[in-house]
């Protein structure tokens, strides 16, 4: 009795732990959430959307692409089918992110905490999720999203409320904190491993030549994003395996 005590108590203590990591990591992706789903709400006025409206689109549907798509169609008077299929092309890149964060869970993880976590990924918090070493705990993801997570509800709304006030120039600007946090990600992992390194500057290779490239470029940024992702990772799965050992470790 007093060992599971213990264990519990132990196990209480990473979560807390892991919860704060969250929460502390999620911060500068909340600030730049809120940048970008400000610019985000100015198209859900001119959809017609009020500004609760535009924070419940946010809250349910954590995706900028996907939500700027939708957007455009409630403007052009689509059908519900059309805005359905559009919004899962759009965000059909976050099915690779779920495959690879199952990969990283705990096989005794309850389906909840899965659920919960599958519902709340994104670009930047798969990112951040994904680069912990170990097994994924799900309280740090649920402090990420709470820091993040009303970031871009809110800033939507006051988008929406704010209409076309601010010149989206400005808006545009205050992005770039998402790129700094997309290079916070990656280049640790590739000071810590040069075949990492590699694949990086590869990938920035291979998405720029595909943006211009014919066969490529009639795609969607979603589509190119899904087909670069499944070729690249494939050929470093067989040009550079890693054991079995070498993961567990």
């Amino acid at each position: 009795m007093e060992q599971v005590i213990k264990n519990y108590s132990f196990k209480h203590t990473l979560n807390k732990a892991a919860f704060r990591d969250g929460i502390r990591d999620g911060v500068p992706i909340g600030l730049g959430y809120f940048a970008v789903s400000f610019s985000l709400g100015i198209a859900a006025k001119n959809a017609g959307l009020t500004p609760f409206q535009g924070f419940l689109a946010s809250l349910l549907c954590n995706a900028s692409a996907g939500e700027y798509a939708g957007f455009t169609l409630i403007t052009a008077g689509a059908a519900y089918v059309e805005l359905a299929i559009v919004t899962l092309i759009a965000n059909a890149r976050y099915l690779l992110m779920s495959c690879a964060m199952s990969q990283r869970m705990d096989p005794k993880m309850p389906g909840f905490h899965r659920f919960t976590m599958a519902f709340h990924i994104t670009d930047e918090l798969f990112g951040i999720a994904i680069a912990r070493p170990g097994c994924l705990n799900p309280f740090y993801s649920y402090g990420a999203v709470l820091a993040a997570g009303p970031c871009w509800a809110f800033g939507t709304a006051l988008g929406a409320a704010a209409g076309s006030l601010l010149p989206l120039r400005l808006v545009s600007a205050f992005s770039v904190a998402l790129y700094g946090m997309f290079l916070a990600v990656i280049i640790p992992a590739s000071k810590k491993d040069g075949v990492v390194a590699g694949l990086i500057i590869c990938c920035f290779i291979a998405s720029f030549c595909a943006a211009y490239l014919p066969v490529f470029s009639g795609m969607s940024s979603g589509t190119r994003t899904i087909v670069l992702t499944l070729v690249l990772s494939a050929a470093a799965a067989l040009l550079f395996p890693k054991a079995a050992d070498e993961e567990e470790k």
